[in-house]
């Protein structure tokens, strides 16, 4: 199953990473060494006939095995290599790698306590770094990418979007805060009966002038009257 074949419902990728070509070379090492080891055994095994000659059958056969498992482990590595996705959606961190033995894992940016990034000097140079993944679980709940690129990138987006869910939460907090700080609005003080009278007799002036009908210029003086 792919990343983008896994996502929920209004939940959309942020940036998507592979692994690094550094990575199976890295992962390769322990079989580098098996066929290093069968190399030594064929030089090193007897030759000839009798006990020495089962004795040098014998290596042989185990030197066979060791190259026959070190080049099967270095393709598996490769396989794992080129199918391997990690992601940063809008809610969660994603992660799907190997074949034989599938290793996923999906973890919700709002579980996120902590981000590790470990980007040696080699790394700098080739672009590929190891990001751990610490949440509210604990060691329990830590996860592990391991030579990825745009390592930094990646760790940038993951805080990010955590910062972004983080301010939406406290939007609605926020907002009825400061709509409790914002003073209150200042009474209008109510006209005087001078006041009153004088714009009593101007409405009446526009009425006289036909601005205003009877019944606008009875509302607004019952309008004024009222604010005495």
């Amino acid at each position: 199953m792919s990343i983008s074949e896994n996502l929920i419902p209004n939940e959309t990728i942020v940036l998507e990473v592979k692994k690094h070509w550094i990575a199976p070379v890295r992962d390769s090492l322990p079989a580098a060494g098996l066929i290093i080891l069968a190399a030594i055994l064929g030089i090193v095994k007897p030759t000839g006939d009798g006990f020495l000659g089962w004795i040098g059958s014998v290596l042989g056969i185990i030197q066979w095995g060791l190259v026959i498992a070190g080049i099967a482990w270095i393709v598996y590595n490769v396989i794992v290599w080129r199918t391997a996705e990690f992601a940063v959606t809008t809610l969660r961190v994603l992660r799907y790698e190997g074949v034989i033995r599938r290793r996923s894992s999906e973890t919700l940016l709002s579980a996120v306590s902590d981000v590790k990034l470990n980007v040696g000097m080699l790394g700098k140079q080739l672009g590929y770094g190891d990001i751990r993944i610490l949440t509210v679980s604990g060691e329990a709940g830590a996860d592990q990418f391991s030579s990825i690129t745009e390592a930094t990138e990646f760790r940038n987006a993951m805080m990010a979007q955590k910062m972004a869910e983080q301010t939406a939460a406290r939007a609605p907090q926020m907002a009825a805060a400061a709509a409790a700080a914002a003073p209150a609005p200042a009474p209008v003080p109510a006209p005087s009966a001078a006041d009153a009278a004088e714009a009593i007799t101007r409405l009446a002036e526009l009425r006289d002038q036909g601005l205003l009908t009877p019944e606008e210029f009875e509302a607004k003086k019952a309008e004024i009257l009222a604010r005495i």
